[in-house]
This record gives structure tokens, sequence and C-alpha cells, in this order.
């Protein structure tokens, strides 16, 4: 049974079956102020501080966007230090999900632009519908780079010349050559793409739960060290997982020749 435990005014989360569901509904661009993000914020608290939750969805209730990134008369009429702090802020709460023990996934069924676009680099996995419109950052039309993780997110998953080519020109993707670019996972037939998401979301959820864990904030953590301290950290997270009772749990049933029975533990 669906449990809403989270609604406010730009968001709501809906809970089940070891998955959370982060609805978007701040307007129908879904472009967001400071209020979005203090909401969005205390929802990956929630979500992490929740032991049952294993996965995370990210998605929009508008029907043609994800989100077009920051309202734009709301940065226009801030000032320049308030910006600075907001930009701060999305930051500080997008680098959450990366250290967070759940998996997230950014299901994108409309455009995916700015910082709807950041927002959804910063989650682990993107699923995009095959006409869900375009996605990119746009941010150099208004002057600005994409400051809350455009430059660094992207260079990551891109790599750096096509990061600094799509950043310099604005240039917005079609869902198809995102993914040929590797900037989304997978892309499904439109109608498809919430169902599917949740269906691979389902699929982790009722694996060895604490294991998937692990190897997320290895690939995550890891990636920013050396490589010789980065296998060290592997192993280390190799150890917790030998001493776990999903190890064990796994092994006996692959030598009885039966179906795993993971707790997640």
């Amino acid at each position: 049974m669906t449990q809403v435990k989270l609604e406010t005014k730009t968001l709501t989360v809906k809970k089940a079956n070891g998955i959370a569901e982060v609805h978007i509904h701040v307007n129908k661009t879904n472009a967001y102020d400071l209020d979005y993000y203090k909401e969005l914020n205390a929802a990956i608290d929630d979500i992490r501080f929740d032991n049952d939750i294993k996965v995370a969805v990210l998605m929009s209730d508008m029907p043609k966007f994800f989100s077009a990134g920051a309202n734009i008369n709301f940065l226009k009429a801030a000032e320049p230090r308030f910006k600075t702090q907001f930009c701060l802020f999305c930051n500080e709460t997008l680098d959450k999900i990366a250290r967070s023990p759940q998996i997230w996934i950014a299901c994108l069924e409309g455009h995916t632009v700015g910082g709807g676009l950041e927002m959804a680099l910063a989650c682990d996995l993107r699923f995009m519908g095959d006409q869900a419109g375009k996605i990119g950052l746009p941010e150099i039309t208004l002057g600005v780079l994409a400051g809350t993780g455009g430059t660094q997110r992207l260079a990551r998953q891109v790599g750096h010349s096509k990061a600094l080519d799509l950043n310099v020109t604005g240039e917005t993707l079609t869902p198809q050559e995102a993914l040929n670019i590797k900037l989304v996972d997978r892309v499904y037939p439109q109608e498809e793409t919430r169902v599917k998401t949740l269906e691979y979301a389902r699929k982790i959820a009722e694996s060895a739960t604490y294991a998937a864990s692990n190897i997320k904030l290895s690939i995550m953590n890891g990636k920013e060290m050396p490589l010789n301290a980065a296998i060290r950290y592997e192993g280390e997270l190799q150890n917790l997982l030998f001493r776990s009772e999903d190890a064990k749990e796994g092994l006996s049933a692959f030598i009885e020749k039966r179906p795993a029975e993971w707790s997640g533990k």
C-alpha cells in the first residue's frame, strides 16, 4: 500500500515497498526558487533516514516538463550575494543524493533543461522518454554558467570536451542524442517511461540492497579518489559485505540452487 509520507507546496513523497517516489509540482514548467529547494532538501533527509527505502525516483507531475530550472524572475530580483548562497544551498542539497545509501533515479518525461538537468545529473541514473523533449544546459544564453553542478557533473558524465561543447553553445539534445553520449542511461517509449522506471526501481528494491548501497558508495565516492585509495576503499566496503547476512544468504542460495531471500542486512 502506498503511503504519502510528505506533501508540500512544491513536491509530494510517496513510499511503498522500499521505493520513494518524489513528485515535483512547483508550477507548469517546475521553474523553482529557494522554497522548492528547502522542501527538496527536507525530502532527501527524510528518505536518507528511512531504513525501509532502498530506491528513490525523482519525477514530475507536470505533463511537458521535468524542470526548466530556476525561476528567472526569482533570480533577476535577487541580490548577487543571495544568488551565490542560493547556488551553494542547491549544491549542498544535491550532493546529499550522491552520498545517500539509496539509489536515486531521475525519471524524465518532459523537457529537462538548466537546473532541471542539474537535478537529474545529481541522481545516480537517468531514464528518459523518447518524446520527452529537450535536455541541456542553456545557461550561457543568460550570460552565466550552470552553477549547481552543471559544469562539473556533466563533465564527469560525458567527458570534458563534450561538456565544454554543450555548456558554451547552450545546445539542447533530443533523448536519443542524450543516450548516444551517455547523458541518460535508458530511453523508453514515452508512454512507458514511468512504468519502466518503477519496474527497474522495484527490481533493485527486491535485490541484495545492502550490496547495492555499497556498490553505489564505492563508485560515487571512489571516483573522486586516486585509484589506489579508491581500491582500498572498495576493499573496506567488501569486508563489510562479507560479514553481512545477505552475503551468507547469497552464497547459500547459490550452492543450494534456490532463490535468495534478501534481508538488506
